[in-house]
């Protein structure tokens, strides 16, 4: 597993704004925060990995700012060797996952985006409660997704997400 500075410093080689690194921090953070709460009521969670994914979920973010930049930033985490855990992690950390459907209907490459293990979960569930590098509230999510005109599926996977995950 990369270090966290060593996961910064791919954000910065890559390009990246500093206020996506600040997000990325503060995703980080509030993923870590989770995983820790949820390993003392006895889940099997790996607290580094959700860190380090944390800090890599929007690494395609340095080439786009599309919904295309998950698919991206797994293919340049890919290019780096980096671990696969990893990778899933940076592709399937949009709201709460993408169906088949709905990536063929978003152009992307036809493909199951719904996060699957729990780390996965954790680093998506921690971006939809992030907003730059401001946590947000389910009312303030949920206005969020309201404004941005996301799908009732797309929205109800999002709050199935948080109720699984049971910490906001």
């Amino acid at each position: 597993m990369i270090t966290p500075d060593r996961a910064l410093q791919i954000l910065r080689d890559e390009g990246c704004s500093e206020k996506v690194i600040a997000h990325c921090i503060a995703v980080s953070e509030r993923a870590a925060e989770i995983a820790e709460k949820l390993s003392t009521t006895g889940k099997q969670v790996d607290v580094e990995l959700v860190k380090i994914g944390g800090l890599l979920h929007d690494l395609g973010r340095c080439r786009t700012h599309g919904i295309d930049h998950a698919v991206i930033g797994a293919g340049i985490a890919m290019e780096l060797g980096l671990d696969p855990l990893i990778v899933n992690i940076i592709r399937k950390h949009i709201g709460a996952g993408i169906t088949i459907e709905e990536a063929k209907e978003l152009g992307l490459p036809e493909d199951d985006y719904i996060p699957f293990t729990l780390e996965e979960k954790i680093v998506a569930h921690a971006d939809n409660f992030t907003s730059g590098d401001t946590r947000v509230t389910m009312t303030q999510l949920v206005e969020k997704m309201k404004e941005r005109r996301f799908t009732e599926e797309s929205m109800a996977r999002i709050i199935a997400l948080a109720e699984e995950i049971g910490i906001y």
